[in-house]
């Protein structure tokens, strides 16, 4: 695919991201110009032309201009701030004798075998056997995906300019901090968003080998290959994201000056948000344009799911990845990363001795070097397992090795965090800190293990609520399937809610007994040792998570690549691969396998949006440490009886519940032009056989296009909504950061496991039904449909927005208090104002940029495209009635002609020939 998808191009020194509002000229034409104009050369509908850089510019010179000011009105204050922190000797500290550096130089050993084991794995999956009809459908998927990563990037790199201008202006300029410690915080920013790209662009590559692989795999009719592709699939993303993140922060403590690992770790910590947060929107958006553009043509015309004639299948397969791989990759890399970031910060601001402090950091690097392994240990002992007990079984439950995998990884988890707290910190620290400490993690570590099976009693194929779903559809159509739905969601919404409190409870008592003598605030620092331990599954949650996008697109490669039409491709594999193929098994294990994977990819969402918001509160902690200078003034600021605190708090769940809509409206838009694109190309007459390479590139090319602007809209609305409530005033600031996190928890989980619900509620129907193409499966298609974006789009993206939100207002904030501490007071308010209209114009760009431009008139008549500062007149045809075939008029789609077939009764010479290995129907 061309590198200019989405028109994304560059002219000179300025970049601009172009999004066309219609894809289609007037005249109905079926040209979806990559160039931005019409064959004829005039300009396409609306265009919107948005210079990021030249915004970027306008803030730096508006923040330099604000630091000139202070500086002539006088000196600032001595900057103290997470960037100055100072780390101790972590040589002092002793390990059973050892010295703690070299604790941590034996685990950059780890880092590098868990690199290694990564990219080793991924070479086995690429020397396993699969089909060139399958290879080639695998490659297209990648090629694309390629495409989208590259494009991405690009983006990437534009939007990092406003970081930069923030960083550079508030710590060169106004703070008058050395210019090489500034690069440190702009390079480690750089650092940290590249590993954000890198591990999405690995996970990626790794999912498109699998996939084939794992089609392939079926043939032979037994579950076991099925099950462990993916799974060394999963384990080789895991392994290489957490080695490469737990790499970089062990160069920084051992490789940097102590004096400026302060500012290492706050611009690695921002960097790698940066790139979860636009990996995750975009990626959420793009794979749910794709998913209900492919799903609704099922409705339409009675085809089969990944129906290698329908243009948007390829879009799907590269959603799969780009919503499911790329984003998940991101933000789990971000993820341990900040948690990381905050529990260092808070020894450093908290912890008065350093010696405890060393003990402290030593121990909890200690303590991830120990999850990576007990992880690897865990996956291959399960892995084996699993081998000896269905090496020659021809069914198999896919959840069970999960589950098992699951709570193998958490056991060992557990033991070792006793150990190493023990070897690190008995001998060290008083009154049996070691014990406490460990015994905090362990609450976490429970939550990760104990979370995904509470998700499991509201998503799973065998769950009570999915059930539900299934038989209220019966009678109640999509209506009640709906409705359904979202009782599944509020259900675990509170149930999953109840369970954090707990444990996060239960570490707050335990941080009782005698914590506080050694540091301030200790039941934060048990808060966020509980996110810690979140993620002490480590690349077993990341492998599970990974294992969803490769059954999932090992289902349309399987359909895309027509193997059962080939002729004498029976022979063939006989004869090269030695197994007699059985057609009709191996497609009901990728479907089996498929559920199996929507479950697990379910289950990992509560877990990251769980560790954000708990680690967020240490975060938070950071900033009221510096506004109440140690906790020793304006405490009674932190109360609802402080009015700007109270206004923050409600003003928080406001900019949440705009978030999600604006996310969703962008898919709407996206999926409304996709379906309208795809009904006018789609070929179901009886000799068409795939769509074209052109068509499924330009349902793509949409996708993208939509993607961008929507995720465009939204960054840069939370980016200046930092910015604005930050510069109101500090405590309000504080009130909405803590508001966005509580808010944004509940609103994730709700929809992920509503989503989730829906979606394993058609697979039941498809898979244990057997009632494919019939009224139930169109209602169950429908409620999926509507919780697409509910779970992989707006919940999962939540996730780095929130720790993005926190990270940067660390900055803003401390911009905000310095600018007041110079009597610029007034300044600062009409900085607020200003930011918050630039906020409110991208607020309403989210939904009137993004609405749907057609009239209200019946589709099956003449409508006219709205356009923006001008009256409707040259408009184009609206889309045909979703019942009809597309026709050869470029306008209206025509009716089916009399006496001709139509819907169910059109089939391929492959249905109608291929009795005996024929599909579902």
């Amino acid at each position: 695919m061309d590198d200019d998808v989405g028109d994304l191009r560059r002219r000179g020194t300025d970049c601009e991201v172009i999004v066309n509002a219609g894809p289609w000229s007037s005249g109905g034409s079926r040209t979806l110009s990559t160039t931005g104009r019409r064959p004829g050369g005039a300009p396409p509908g609306t265009l919107r032309r948005l210079r990021v850089p030249a915004t970027a510019v306008g803030l730096l010179t508006l923040l330099t201009g604000c630091a000139n000011a202070t500086s002539a009105g006088g000196a600032g204050p001595d900057h103290r701030g997470e960037i100055d922190l100072v780390l101790p000797d972590l040589g002092a500290t002793t390990v059973l004798g050892i010295p703690g550096t070299t604790v941590l130089w034996l685990g950059l050993v780890v880092c590098a075998l868990g690199l290694a084991s990564g990219l080793v794995a991924s070479v086995q999956l690429r020397r396993l056997p699969d089909h060139p009809s399958m290879r080639e459908i695998a490659d297209l998927i990648y090629t694309t995906c390629k495409a989208y990563l590259v494009q991405q990037g690009r983006f990437l790199v534009l939007l990092w300019t406003f970081i930069a201008a923030v960083i550079v202006t508030y710590f060169g300029v106004l703070v008058a901090m050395p210019w090489g410690k500034v690069a440190i915080v702009v390079a480690f920013s750089l650092v940290g968003m590249a590993g954000s790209y890198s591990v999405a662009w690995f996970g990626i590559r790794v999912n498109t080998l699998a996939n084939s692989r794992t089609a392939f795999a079926s043939l032979a009719g037994r579950p076991l290959p099925v099950h462990r592709i993916p799974m060394k699939s999963g384990m080789s993303i895991g392994m290489v994201l957490i080695s490469l993140e737990l790499g970089t922060m062990l160069i920084i403590l051992l490789l940097l000056p102590a004096d400026v690992a302060g500012a290492c770790f706050i611009g690695f910590a921002i960097g790698e948000s940066l790139g979860a947060a636009v990996l995750r929107i975009a990626g959420g958006i793009f794979t749910k344009i794709a998913d209900i553009g492919s799903d609704l043509m099922k409705i339409a015309f009675k085809i089969k799911e990944d129906d290698a004639r329908n243009p948007g299948v390829i879009a799907d397969c590269t959603g799969d990845n780009a919503g499911d791989s790329v984003g998940p990759s991101a933000d789990g890399f971000e993820t341990y990363g900040v948690t990381g970031v905050a529990l260092v910060t808070f020894v450093l601001l908290a912890v008065e001795d350093p010696a405890l402090q060393a003990s402290l950091l030593v121990w909890i690097f200690t303590v991830r070097i120990a999850m990576v392994v007990t992880s690897g240990l865990a996956y291959l002992v399960n892995d084996a397992v699993t081998r000896a007990k269905f090496f020659r079984a021809d069914r198999l439950n896919f959840e069970t090795p999960l589950t098992a995998l699951m709570r193998l990884t958490s056991v060992l988890s557990v033991a070792a965090t006793f150990a190493v707290a023990w070897a690190v910190l008995a001998q060290s620290t008083p009154d049996g800190l070691w014990w406490k400490l460990a015994t905090i993690v362990s609450f976490g570590t429970v939550a990760g293990a104990l979370i995904p099976d509470l998700v499991r009693a509201f998503t799973s194929t065998g769950s009570r609520h999915v059930r539900e779903i299934v038989k209220s559809s019966r009678q109640g159509g999509a209506s009640l399937n709906i409705l359904s739905g979202l009782v599944a969601g509020n259900f675990s919404a509170f149930w999953l809610g109840i369970v954090v409190v707990a444990l996060t409870g239960g570490a707050y008592l335990v941080s009782l007994q005698g914590l506080d003598a050694l540091m301030l605030a200790p039941a934060v620092f048990a808060f966020g040792l509980v996110a810690f331990g979140f993620l002490s599954l480590g690349p077993v949650t990341i492998a599970v998570d990974s294992y969803g996008p490769v059954t999932d697109n090992a289902q349309s490669v399987y359909e895309l690549s027509m193997i059962e039409e080939i002729d004498g491709v029976e022979e063939e594999i006989r004869r090269e691969h030695g197994f007699e193929v059985r057609w009709e098994r191996g497609k009901q294990m990728l479907e089996e396998n498929d559920g199996a994977g929507n479950t697990f990819k379910a289950t990992a969402k509560p877990v990251l949006i769980g560790t954000a918001v708990v680690g967020a509160t240490t975060m938070i902690f950071s900033i009221i440490m510096a506004l109440t200078d140690g906790l020793t003034r304006d405490l009674d600021k932190l109360s609802l009886m402080h009015p700007p605190f109270l206004l923050g708090i409600v003003t928080g769940g406001s900019v949440i519940y705009w978030f999600t809509g604006a996310s969703i409206q962008a898919v709407t838009t996206g999926a409304y032009r996709a379906l309208e694109f795809i009904r006018r190309t789609i070929r179901i007459d009886e000799g068409a056989t795939r769509a074209s390479a052109e068509d499924s590139r330009r349902v793509v090319e949409i996708c993208t296009q939509y993607a961008q602007k929507g995720m465009l809209n939204m960054f840069l609305g939370v980016f200046f909504a930092t910015l604005a409530f930050a510069f109101v005033e500090p405590y309000f600031f504080i009130g909405y950061l803590i508001s966005i996190a509580v808010f944004g928890l509940y609103q994730a989980i709700f929809m992920a496991n509503a989503g989730g619900a829906w979606d394993n509620a058609k697979k039941i129907v498809e898979v244990d039904l057997h009632a494919k193409g019939t009224a139930l499966h169109d209602a169950t298609i429908v409620g999926d449909t509507v919780g697409d974006p509910f779970k992989d789009t707006s919940s999962v993206a939540l996730n780095p927005v929130i720790k993005f939100t926190t990270l940067f207002g660390l900055l803003a904030v401390e911009l905000a208090v310095s600018l007041t501490a110079q009597g610029r007071q007034t300044l600062v308010l009409a900085l607020a104002a200003v930011f918050f209209a630039i906020m409110v114009v991208f607020v309403l760009r989210s939904f009137y940029g993004m609405r749907i431009r057609t009239s209200l008139a019946d589709d099956a008549g003449p409508a006219v495209e709205e356009t923006d500062g001008a009256s409707p007149g040259a408009g184009h045809a609206a889309p045909a009635d979703i019942s009809t075939r597309p026709g050869t008029e470029a306008g209206d789609v025509p009716a089916v002609e009399a006496g001709e077939p139509s819907g169910r009764e059109v089939r391929t010479r492959r249905e109608r020939t291929g009795a005996g290995k024929g599909e579902q129907r």
